[in-house]
């Protein structure tokens, strides 16, 4: 069952991206909240670009990149194969790359195989390991082995499973399941959401929980509600496919709340990386943008995208004058439409670079 789970999941999220054009690296047209965050430009601020790092640092970590391949899938022999071409990919740019949900090798040790290409084929690179959090101290320890992993993400994903037909309806426990995985690895743990959103709220308790990064993951990407209820005889979680937080509310909410903030969910180009270092990430993560680069044009494909992707955040960086990811932070930025009206009624605080609607 597992195994039929995860198949269909890659399936329906690549129909998802096809349909929105953002196969092979072509832009989505669908309407998204990270266009109403504008750069004002400044036509003396640029700097050289032979100045300018990707070098991203945070909770402990040194990342050579702030863009990462985030969470997707493990567990069958078609997992496999696609874990296979994203560690090459990973390896072959240099960027950070992170597991699918483990729960598969954890509830059957014969999948390992389908994770350990993270590893094996990209021995010196970022990799993240992926539990939920009913694994226990113990499994999640078991994930981070069998990986080598450099850090632990944990997910959470309780609209998911609300949505999903087999799907878990106990959240009860989760705050103190992630408090005794953060004190039992020995490696950095983030918690993410996959796709709904962290508020500020959210990332206080995360870090009351002794958490180290927060991944605030939020709508605009791969829908998670759409591909389970894709999965129903009745589709009849319909209303639930526009729950949760966009990216940039989720980092306008989350920041100053007490963990650095990583950005994925709707990330449809570079431009969207630069805002989103700019509402104050540290890095953005892809998903469902590179899984269908790599199904539909193979590896090659894939790392000329990520390549691409690299060398755009550059020029923009050059264009904007930041020298660094986090001198984004810094940089003249506007807040328009039903973001700034989310920021008003949350009451969220607007500073000069990430100034009132005009």
């Amino acid at each position: 069952m597992t195994g039929s789970r995860k198949d269909d999941h890659v399936r329906l999220a690549v129909a998802q991206h096809e349909t929105s054009g953002t196969a092979l690296g072509r832009t989505s047209l669908m309407a998204s909240q990270f266009d109403e965050v504008h750069f004002v430009h400044h036509a003396l601020a640029g700097t050289d670009r032979e100045r300018v790092s990707l070098r991203t640092r945070f909770g402990g970590l040194d990342w050579p990149l702030p863009l990462y391949i985030n969470a997707m899938t493990g567990g069958t022999p078609k997992t496999g194969e696609i874990n296979q071409g994203l560690a090459i990919a990973a390896r072959e740019t240099g960027i950070p790359i992170a597991s699918g949900s483990m729960s598969p090798y954890l509830k059957d040790a014969s999948t390992a195989a389908t994770f350990t290409p993270l590893r094996e084929l990209n021995p010196h690179g970022f990799v993240m390991a992926n539990v939920n959090t009913n694994a226990t101290v113990e499994q999640a320890r078991r994930a981070v082995t069998l990986l080598k992993a450099d850090a632990l993400q944990i997910h959470l994903n309780s609209v998911q499973e609300t949505v999903m037909p087999e799907g878990d309806r106990s959240f009860g426990h989760w705050p103190a399941a992630i408090e005794s995985i953060t004190a039992a690895v020995d490696v950095p743990v983030i918690v993410k959401e996959v796709g709904f959103g962290l508020s500020g709220q959210t990332v206080t308790q995360l870090a009351s929980l002794g958490v180290d990064v927060a991944d605030v993951a939020g709508r605009g990407g791969t829908n998670f509600a759409r591909i389970e209820n894709g999965r129903r005889p009745h589709s009849d979680y319909f209303y639930l496919e526009d729950w949760g937080l966009s990216t940039p509310a989720a980092l306008l909410d989350a920041r100053g709340h007490g963990l650095p903030l990583l950005a994925s969910g709707g990330v449809r180009h570079p431009l969207d990386v630069a805002r989103a270092l700019a509402l104050g990430a540290h890095a953005a993560g892809v998903s469902g943008i590179f899984l269908t680069t790599l199904i539909t044009g193979g590896i090659d494909a894939l790392i000329q995208q990520i390549t691409t992707w690299l060398e755009h955040l550059t020029s923009l960086m050059t264009l904007l004058g930041a020298r660094t990811p986090a001198a984004l932070t810094g940089c003249d930025v506007v807040i328009t439409g039903s973001l700034h009206q989310f920021c008003h009624t949350h009451h969220i605080g607007l500073t000069k670079s990430q100034g009132e609607q005009p």
